[in-house]
């Protein structure tokens, strides 16, 4: 019998409003409460091993498959480095050793990161070159830097690149550039702009005031410019965040004093607020670093300080999660100390709100040795699976030293709301 809405008796009607108006009732005091979110899950996926390479300094860049590629600075078939290739289960497959051409013209030794181009290859750096690799391992110097009198095109290059809208490749070297002063003796660095085909344009020649020794990858800014910090140099001494045109016009926005922060390394990132946000690897309150906000046009402000015991010396910058934290990793400090070789406390990794609250998601070196990692450099990689992904410099396989300094490659899984 087909029951319409004039047949359904009055007092169920009545129950089933009062039912709806108590389940509203309650699902909008679940929502008000606090809600237990379970503990983050931590897996190491590769302990290198020296013959897959050693160290991983950089950053992991995603493909579009989901996979990983990424650069150890030592180890590989002749110890100067590798470029491999990592599924988000532990896969890895080397796809390139370092030196293997005659004469090392491929160069070795990288120390910074991938950037997935438009084109579908990989682009990268080693202190002396830039190149492009395919993801089959096919590599091609494109640039080899020192190849003017004087270094006047700059060397040493420890950032990785990054691709901006038009196709071109922009990135910065932490010595050379012409300009000899009495900090820099050698040459201050420089920003360049590079072609897909490897023509290089020097775009500007730090001095020291304006900062010196740039180690950090650039940030596109949504106004156009790119923002970026130098270690050294500034008003004080400790650092400066600068601002430079695609056109190479530099400002200098921030000398960091000290108290507010010294010797940034890492890079910057402008979060949906428009604001930039990162860390420096000293100073603060304690002296064991600080993480900040910077608006685009220059003012800072001290967000977090670290204090050894929540972590300390974050190398890297912070990567802005779909929550609208922050997230990023010290390379000393925390909970896991006297397991760590070489350094009191391996590190932590951590999260961060806009408003500079703190909290500490895992503690390295929980295991005497290490065998998971530990001392992570790189800024931390969000997949888009909304997991963590990251590279230790330390702990793991002992085939690189009694202590264990090969690296590894972690995961860490969030629960977000």
């Amino acid at each position: 019998m087909t029951t319409t809405r004039s047949s359904i008796p009055r007092q169920t009607a009545t129950l089933n409003l009062a039912a709806c108006k108590l389940s509203c009732t309650l699902l909008l005091l679940c929502l008000a409460l606090p809600v237990a979110v379970p503990a983050q899950t931590f897996t190491s996926l590769v302990a290198f091993d020296q013959t897959d390479g050693a160290n991983p300094y950089g950053t992991l860049a995603q493909y579009v498959d989901g996979s990983y590629y990424g650069t150890t600075q030592f180890g590989g078939a002749n110890g100067q480095g590798t470029v491999y290739h990592v599924t988000p289960q532990g896969a890895l497959t080397t796809l390139h050793s370092f030196c293997s051409l005659p004469n090392c013209t491929d160069s070795g030794q990288p120390f910074a990161g991938l950037q997935l181009g438009f084109d579908g290859n990989f682009y990268g750096t080693t202190p002396n070159t830039v190149f492009k690799i395919n993801t089959g391992g096919q590599l091609t110097t494109l640039y080899t830097f020192c190849s003017l009198p004087n270094c006047a095109d700059g060397d040493n290059t420890y950032a990785a690149l990054l691709e901006a809208p038009g196709g071109n490749f922009y990135g910065t070297t932490s010595s050379g550039g012409g300009v000899q002063t009495f900090e820099c003796q050698g040459g201050c660095g420089t920003v360049f702009k590079m072609t897909v085909s490897g023509a290089l344009t020097t775009l500007y020649s730090f001095h020291g005031k304006d900062g010196y020794g740039p180690v950090a990858t650039l940030a596109l800014g949504t106004d156009g410019n790119f923002y970026g910090t130098t270690p050294r140099g500034g008003a004080h001494g400790f650092g400066t965040v600068f601002r430079i045109t695609p056109a190479g016009a530099l400002t200098l926005l921030h000398s960091f004093g000290g108290a507010d922060g010294s010797a940034p390394y890492g890079r910057l990132v402008q979060a949906t607020d428009g604001n930039f946000y990162g860390t420096t690897t000293a100073g603060g309150a304690f002296g064991y670093g600080a993480a900040f906000k910077m608006t685009p046009a220059g003012k800072l402000t001290l967000l977090r300080s670290f204090n050894f015991t929540n972590g300390a010396t974050p190398y890297a910058g912070l990567v802005q999660g779909a929550d609208g934290n922050f997230y990023g990793t010290t390379y000393a400090g925390g909970s896991g100390q006297g397991n760590c070789p070489n350094i009191s406390a391996c590190g932590t990794i951590f999260r961060l709100t806009p408003s500079g609250q703190l909290t500490t998601l895992y503690n390295f070196c929980p295991q005497s040795g290490c065998p998971a990692g530990g001392a992570p450099f790189a800024a931390l990689a969000l997949g888009v699976d909304g997991t963590l992904y990251g590279t230790t410099v330390l702990g793991g396989s002992t085939a690189c030293g009694a202590d264990g300094f090969c690296g590894t490659i972690f995961r860490l899984s969030l629960v977000s709301p």
